[in-house]
């Protein structure tokens, strides 16, 4: 377990109150050229739940454009307009800003909860996570390239269903199963646990749009980038244990790709859904 990683991701999404609707996220001390899409879109979140009243429910739905790449080096600012409380659904829209600069923005719902209609898609069949090898030893044979990322510990545990890392110079199908937890304890806040989901919703998505043409995120001839993540919560889960996320890339064209998510408790109750466009440029940035 890495309980210190995932203590610092706890710690990564406490924001610092600034002013009424004002708070102020930073990222960790990591070598990296921009910030990480989940960990903007998991702050985000937490700016728009500590506008909410007592009684302002859970989220259920997030939809969010990444519009400039972020800056790990300075703080990042997030302004929340209150847009809507309701007796039942309450809606904030977050904007996230450096150097005078939107960077992401986000609109977030969230519903008090009561009883309905029930229905899902059964969880497809995979293998236990625990008889798939963890993230150190599947990426083993690309430690040349990895360098001191690969022993770094990682508050998520991710383990891949459908392909070893010397799969990927063939195109493969376009689909891929990943077990994904926090690797540690986390807090029973059920919001948290939403916010660890977003944050690790963000890590193998647009991966997926790559499995048709046989390249990975170290091609140097590939350039990526997350343009849009929309998420959905169905019921409740707790990031903490194992969620499969069942991810499938219907289509990339005019230089993006679409993904999609379906990510289960391992008990097989659909708890989310998730949809992300990403950048693919071949050959330039």
């Amino acid at each position: 377990m890495s309980q210190t990683a995932v203590d610092d991701l706890v710690q990564l999404m406490d924001l610092e109150p600034i002013e009424v609707n004002i708070f102020r996220g930073v990222s960790p001390k990591e070598d990296r050229q921009r910030v990480f899409g989940g960990q903007v879109a998991g702050q985000a979140l937490v700016a728009a739940a500590r506008t909410l009243e007592d009684d302002g429910g859970q989220v259920h739905s997030l939809h969010a454009y990444f519009l400039r790449p972020g800056d790990p080096t300075v703080p990042i600012l997030y302004e929340v307009d209150r847009i809507r409380d309701g007796r039942s659904f309450t809606t904030r829209r977050v904007v996230a800003i450096q150097h005078g600069q939107a960077i992401f923005n986000m609109s977030a719902s969230f519903q008090v909860p009561e009883e309905g209609l029930e229905h899902a898609f059964p969880m497809p069949d995979a293998p236990d996570p625990e008889s798939l090898p963890d993230r150190r030893a599947r990426l083993a044979p690309l430690a040349d390239k990895l360098g001191d990322l690969l022993d770094r510990p990682q508050a998520i545990d991710t383990r891949v269903a459908d392909w070893a890392p010397d799969d990927r110079t063939r195109a493969l199908p376009p689909y891929q199963r990943v077990w994904l937890r926090a690797d540690g304890t986390l807090p029973d806040d059920p919001l948290l646990h939403t916010i660890v989901l977003t944050y690790a919703s963000d890590m193998t998505l647009l991966d997926t749009t790559l499995l048709p043409h046989a390249g990975t995120w170290f091609t140097p001839t590939l350039f990526m980038a997350s343009l849009d993540h929309a998420m959905w919560f169905h019921r409740s889960f707790r990031a903490d244990e194992w969620l499969l996320y069942s991810q499938d890339t219907p289509t990339a064209s005019s230089g993006r790709g679409l993904a999609r998510g379906l990510v289960y408790t391992q008990g097989g109750d659909l708890v989310a859904s998730v949809v992300q466009e990403g950048l693919i440029r071949v050959g330039r940035p």
